[in-house]
């Protein structure tokens, strides 16, 4: 099991990294870099793990992630059922990528915010077309095209209207490279991410991280920021919000579909999290429910 801090490789060619990736799914684990990082979800869906956040994540999104941010992607058994493949474009690249004083010129000053802004965790939900092409030339650019390429996307990313952005955390906290119970936390949320259906049992989750229960119970709340079972319940409501944009899934199934067997407990900590009910949620999407 890796650990979570990952070492890039730069290419002897080029002062930044672009990788694709063609995956039957995202197989990196929770981790973070000492580099800028933003990713072009081209085909996949998820769940999306940042900061000790679960959001839902879709193809045509774009994350932006500043050094040090712990992320990761789970695909949902649903897609890798489908057989398809998960694709991404990753580009990286570090803060003195073009020298040490380059962001610090007038003209990079918008650009230069957007950057100290991913250390929030930037989602970009609904992208404009321009953005998702610029992603996918820059694999084949090589020497100034893929410079000028890199800073035309920056740019543009940081014109961004608020609209279309959503920070994932309000607040970082920088992780450390020898943090050596981070292949704990790894286990632990893979396990939620792959059982979030099933009848998850803490006894279950310490056993896995070789803790006992008082021990996972501590490590847990100081990690995540939040005790197991609440943990549990925000990866469970964020799959309902994705299922509850589908008309064809009643609120009845979308609860029993995200792990719950009481309707009432699912609807008190659908509001307790997202602060309406599923009822609600469903009404302002402007969906027909059931």
């Amino acid at each position: 099991m890796k650990t979570i801090f990952q070492l890039l490789s730069s290419p002897t060619d080029s002062s930044f990294i672009v990788k694709q990736y063609y995956q039957p799914e995202f197989v990196a684990p929770l981790h973070f870099h000492h580099a800028y990082e933003l990713i072009y979800i081209v085909k996949s869906y998820g769940k999306f793990y940042g900061e000790n956040r679960v959001m839902n994540f879709s193809e045509g999104e774009i994350y932006c992630f500043g050094p040090g941010f712990a992320h990761c992607f789970y695909n949902e058994k649903s897609f890798v059922a489908t057989g398809e493949m998960a694709h991404s474009v990753v580009i990286q690249f570090t803060e003195d990528f073009l020298g040490k004083e380059f962001f610090e010129k007038p003209e990079m000053r918008k650009i230069k915010f957007f950057l100290h802004s991913t250390q929030l965790g930037i989602k970009i939900s609904k992208p404009d077309e321009q953005l998702k092409e610029l992603f996918m030339q820059i694999r084949d650019l090589q020497g100034m095209s893929s410079i000028m390429t890199l800073l035309h996307l920056l740019d543009l990313l940081s014109q961004q209207k608020k609209d279309k952005l959503s920070f994932v955390t309000i607040t970082h906290e920088k992780n450390m490279a020898n943090d050596k119970d981070s292949e704990k936390m790894e286990i632990i949320i893979k396990y939620i991410m792959d059982n979030f259906k099933e009848d998850l049992n803490i006894k279950k989750a310490a056993s896995i991280a070789f803790l006992n229960e008082a021990a996972f119970c501590r490590y847990f709340k100081r990690r995540a920021k939040k005790t197991f079972s609440q943990f549990v319940n925000d990866v469970r409501i964020t799959h309902a919000i994705r299922l509850l944009t589908d008309k064809d899934c009643s609120i009845s199934e979308v609860c029993y579909e995200c792990g719950y067997n009481n309707l009432s407990y699912f609807n008190r900590q659908f509001r307790l999290i997202v602060g309406k009910t599923p009822f609600e949620y469903r009404k302002e999407m402007n969906l027909e429910f059931f």
